[in-house]
């Protein structure tokens, strides 16, 4: 693993919605470059950017057309080496976001593929052999082409998915891994990745890494030797690079595949949705971090801890603020609940993602779909900066704006929030700083839960020499663990330690150091 990765965090930019340099109403490269510094000294030392390739938008820019041409809207390939440059001489990391799965079917090589005529880029895709043949256990879409076949899909129809082969070939038009179609694939990924890291990224966050082999098994095992083959291919020329996988199986991300880290996503249901987002129909929130919630801190862990104890050795299972397909952290918790969720978030193994706007609290808008995004449109409009005309996203008319700020007198902004001692961002801030200055939070080996009884909310885990004890119910509860010789230096709330027990106030969050 990179020596930067062990005390990396990272802030994710949708670019759409981050800064308008000039005034056309969307976001773009020169705009983060104004913001970098902010960046910094939030506490983050590299970035996560989200697609700006070529596109036509329609599930923005997710649906590549042009893997090696920038999207217009965001500037000039020229533009973006300049991001580059300008990440580097502050000291800090940029990953590009790559789409491996799929393609737009706007892409040369799909309308290639889709001529009746065999060609180059006939296999590329995936097409059964016959206009009427469909392609059982696959989502696919017929009579769009000059060609006789189906061609499958990787998410909306607009994406054709592109053709690494079938783990185990059962019909004549499914091509085994091995296939020189197949292999073909392989090498036009690999040339992309090798295109933007020869001009200064640093890696890749990969955009549904674990779609690739159609028909794998529950390990993936298909799909993890393809990107083994990848991995070797590329890393051999680009030795630092980065991968981080959407993937949340860190067993076969990290542990099989090859991936420096992989995130714990939020799925319905699953321990991470509990923690932080667990909404039922009417909207009401009962994940663990409410203070009213019922939940214990074993909804989470007792799916955590296997898979972070599964790679612990070999890489990172990073955990999340948010992203640009969730709904955004403040709309179910209070600005009180936001800092337990995020000193927890902040103190735990893996490096840290931080979604754009989550530092400051920014809400989620109940919005229309804009460019595929549909319900998650409310969660990528543009970042509120001032109290000045559209919140100083862009100088241009409101009406113009890729999507419209957040209209309210209250609406969270970073100079608001600078100016209140008390605020989220400052919250964000010292716990970085912390995390930053502590050793025991550049090992990723170390986590020990320490205490989490059942007859209470409260939990206590370890790391090294420091110890994180969290209370989110909404009364004073106790804790047994033994609270001689620590030094408290971080405090949300707060509460005493004793000889045999911790005494944690209401919604607290305590750090010592022993």
């Amino acid at each position: 693993m990179q020596e930067w990765l062990k005390t990396a965090v990272f802030y994710e930019i949708y670019p759409q919605s981050f800064r308008d340099s000039n005034g056309d109403g969307i976001g773009d490269f020169n705009g983060i470059i104004e913001k970098l510094d902010y960046i910094k000294e939030l506490g983050c030392n590299a970035i996560w950017m989200n697609p700006c390739y070529d596109s036509p938008f329609r599930d923005a820019g997710y649906d590549v057309r042009d893997y090696k041409k920038t999207a217009e809207r965001y500037g000039t390939v020229e533009d973006l080496e300049r991001l580059f440059s300008k990440v580097h001489e502050k000291g800090m990391h940029i990953l590009l976001d790559l789409v491996p799965g799929h393609t737009s079917e706007e892409h040369e090589w799909f309308q290639m593929s889709g001529q009746s005529a065999a060609n180059e880029y006939s296999e590329r895709y995936i097409w059964t052999d016959s206009w009427f043949q469909r392609a059982e256990g696959l989502p696919y879409i017929a009579g769009e082409r000059e060609r006789s076949g189906a061609y499958v899909i990787n998410f909306f129809k607009c994406q054709p998915a592109l053709n690494y082969g079938f783990l185990n070939p059962k019909e004549h038009w499914q091509k085994p891994m091995d296939h020189p179609a197949c292999l073909a694939t392989r090498e036009a990924m690999a040339d992309v990745m090798r295109y933007w890291l020869a001009r200064g990224c640093d890696g890749f966050r990969v955009d549904m890494a674990d779609s690739l082999v159609k028909n794998d098994d529950a390990e993936g095992s298909g799909t993890c030797a393809v990107w083994r083959d990848l991995f070797d291919r590329v890393c051999a020329e680009y030795p630092e690079a980065v991968f981080v996988s959407e993937w949340n199986k860190p067993e076969s991300a990290i542990g099989k595949a090859g991936f420096q880290m992989d995130f714990f996503l939020d799925w319905y249901g699953n321990g991470y949705h509990l923690l932080m987002r667990d909404y039922d129909d009417t909207g009401r929130n009962d994940s663990f971090f409410k203070a009213e919630s019922g939940r214990h801190i074993r909804d989470f862990m007792d799916e955590y801890l296997p898979k972070y104890n599964a790679v612990k050795d070999k890489g990172l299972y990073c955990l999340i603020t948010g992203n640009h397909d969730m709904v955004r952290a403040a709309y179910g918790l209070d600005e009180r609940e936001l800092k337990l969720a995020y000193s927890f978030l902040f103190t735990m193994p893996g490096a840290p993602f931080i979604y754009y706007g989550d530092e400051i609290g920014m809400r989620y808008l109940s919005l229309p779909g804009k460019e595929g995004g549909y319900t998650r449109t409310g969660s990528r409009t543009p970042m509120q900066w001032n109290d000045g005309p559209n919140h100083g996203f862009s100088e241009a008319d409101a009406e113009h704006l890729y999507l419209p700020t957040d209209g309210r007198d209250d609406a969270p902004t970073v100079e608001s929030q600078q100016k209140r001692a008390d605020s989220l961002y400052h919250t964000v801030k010292e716990l970085l700083r912390i995390r930053k200055e502590e050793p025991a939070f550049a090992r990723h080996d170390n986590l020990e839960l320490v205490s989490a009884p059942a007859e209470s909310r409260s939990f206590a885990y370890r790391r090294d020499n420091l110890i994180m004890l969290c209370n989110p119910s909404g009364h004073t509860e106790t804790l047994p663990v033994d609270g001689k010789g620590w030094e408290r230096i971080y405090a949300v709330g707060g509460g005493a330690c004793r000889d045999k027990e911790f005494v944690l106030e209401a919604q607290s969050f305590v750090i010592c150091r022993g």
